[in-house]
């Protein structure tokens, strides 16, 4: 077998060393942009009082759906729209999930049943909003959530307000977050998927900009 000359191996240790660099890069880069992405993730309700011409409730957890019924008692809104419902459950059967809601609230409640993601409940909500004319809404979710969340619904509703009405579930232990293993693993998973979604639209969006 012959053997390699001088020249060539230290070509490859070149290759080597640059492939190593590039991953160091790489890795400190993920790392600062996570650590920047857990500071996104909201603390408290910003604005809990300005009214909007709906509130948008994203499912996974009935805390959600709760705020959202109670931000609709309070006259922050006309109407709920509950975003990505299993398709066999009807509005009286979710707000029994609930508990005791106002009878007069379930006909200003309505749901939608086609979004298996959240960029679905972006596309869905969109739709819903222009069939009613309005150009606000209150969008309850998961602190955790809420990054990825207004990413997406700014890209389908680019002229809407979207005023972010997060709640804070109990499990996601906020304060030292990387001590908690299941937070962790939580706000890793967020900000991968909100990765690749902003390289989705920034995608989408050149590639629009190279066709216009």
């Amino acid at each position: 077998m012959p053997k390699s000359s001088p020249h060539h191996r230290r070509r490859i240790g070149i290759l080597a060393v640059g492939i190593v660099v590039l991953l160091l890069v790489a890795g400190g880069a993920w790392v600062y942009g996570l650590i920047r992405f857990a500071e996104t993730i909201p603390e408290t309700v910003a604005d809990a009082d300005t009214p909007t011409d709906a509130i948008v409730v994203l499912t996974g957890g009935s805390e959600r759906l709760s705020t959202g019924l109670q931000l609709l008692a309070d006259h922050k809104a006309g109407k709920v729209f509950v975003s990505g419902v299993h398709e066999s459950v009807d509005i009286a059967e979710l707000l029994k999930t609930v508990g005791n809601s106002p009878d007069e609230l379930e006909t200003r409640v309505e749901t939608g049943h086609g979004a298996q993601d959240t960029a679905g409940n972006a596309v869905e909500t969109a739709a819903w909003m222009h069939d009613h004319g309005y150009h606000s809404l209150r969008l309850v979710t998961a602190s955790y959530h809420m990054p990825r969340s207004l990413l997406e619904f700014r890209f389908a509703l680019p002229e809407a307000t979207v005023i972010p009405h997060p709640v804070f579930p109990d499990h996601v232990k906020r304060e030292r977050w990387w001590l908690w293993p299941g937070t962790t693993a939580l706000i890793i998973g967020e900000y991968n998927k909100f990765l690749l979604a902003w390289l989705d639209h920034e995608t989408t969006r050149l590639l629009g900009r190279e066709r216009a």
